[in-house]
């Protein structure tokens, strides 16, 4: 009997792969606990319009990260610190102060988990830092450290 799964089902099948499975398996197991339903034609067809659906929804979530991405590569971003003798800061520049002035400066909201820090910013100068805005969308923002 063929089944499309409806959820991740071990040693047999991810999420919305149509299986082979013995009919005794599908009806005692897979159908009545809600892991499967019987690949009908209707059923096979809504399958296609879901990954469809799914594919439209990632393209446009790439584009929108895209765009984003540009936004954030406009231009460079301040971020202002107390500094001690010697230009050097007290502690260092936060993930969160650098999302502060992204949004102050350049009117984009950016969650601070995913701005990536290589090093720390404890001097005065200028940075190149990574904002990752989706799994194939990294940004490159320039940071301004300066002193309060």
């Amino acid at each position: 009997m063929q089944v499309v799964l409806l959820q991740d089902v071990k040693s047999l099948g991810k999420k919305g792969d149509v299986v082979n499975v013995k009919d005794g398996y599908a009806k005692n197991m897979l159908l009545p606990k809600k892991l499967g339903v019987e690949a009908t034609a209707k059923n096979l067809n809504d399958l296609k319009l879901q990954k469809a659906h799914a594919d439209k929804k990632a393209a446009q979530a790439l584009a929108e990260a895209q765009a984003l991405a540009e936004k954030l590569s406009a231009g460079p971003v301040q971020v202002a610190v107390k500094m001690g003798a010697g230009g050097k800061a007290f502690g260092s520049v936060s993930t969160k102060e650098i999302a502060e002035a992204i949004g102050k400066d350049l009117g984009v909201e950016v969650d601070k988990k995913k701005i990536v820090l290589d090093t720390p910013l404890k001097d005065a100068g200028e940075y190149t830092v990574s904002v990752k805005l989706h799994p194939e969308v990294t940004a490159q923002v320039k940071v301004n450290v300066a002193a309060l």
